[in-house]
């Protein structure tokens, strides 16, 4: 994926993450890309020093019937979780201090999405690949066109 991000669209990306009793929230607003292939949207967009990935490009693909979610990242840091309604995947995930695997179990997956943009929410359980429960996780994603300034007239 050496190709740079076109960023058309303005995603705000909304993780909250519950462990042990405790909530944490992270959001993070960039721009990014967004488009429909197929039976499928794809929502790019660049990591920032906010995440600790910077320099990591990750893409969000989820399928037209919401059964679906990849969030793929690519760069120093790579990791995939695949998230499906009904089945537990056991996913490579990259930390930055060492790779772990781990079982992900979604709990929801819906979205509003449409050719302008709009709304992904999903959420998922995250386990040790021994099935221990280290966390629930809740992703929302709303996704803007930015309107372009006209082209000047010669």
């Amino acid at each position: 994926m050496s190709r740079p991000v076109e960023e058309n669209y303005l995603i705000t990306v909304k993780g909250t993450m519950e462990q042990n009793g405790d909530t944490d929230s992270v959001e993070l607003m960039t721009k990014g890309n967004f488009v429909q292939r197929g039976s499928s949207y794809y929502i790019v967009y660049a990591e920032t020093a906010a995440t600790g990935y910077e320099g990591c490009t990750t893409a969000v693909r989820v399928s037209l019937d919401a059964r679906l979610v990849t969030m793929t990242r690519y760069g120093k840091t790579p990791s995939q979780l695949v998230i499906e309604k009904g089945i537990r995947h056991l996913c490579h995930y990259e930390t930055g201090y060492g790779s772990v695997t781990l079982g992900v179990a979604a709990d929801e997956i819906e979205h509003r999405l449409h050719s302008e943009g709009g709304t992904l929410r999903f959420s998922y359980t995250l386990d040790s690949g021994a099935e221990t429960l280290i966390s629930r996780n809740l992703v929302e994603i709303q996704v803007e066109k930015l309107n372009k300034a006209p082209e000047p007239q010669a």
